[in-house]
């Protein structure tokens, strides 16, 4: 394989991973804790 084509790929997969896990940590139920600045957005 290319140097550039693996350099790609692990961008690529880097990205896919990166994506799955803000998903994760967005989706996932989270105990409210008491924080300094209000939650109304």
């Amino acid at each position: 394989m290319d140097f550039w084509v693996k350099i790609g790929l692990m961008l690529i997969i880097l990205h896919l991973v990166a994506g799955f896990g803000w998903l994760i940590y967005k989706l996932s139920p989270r105990k409210k804790q008491p924080d300094e600045r209000s939650d109304n957005t």
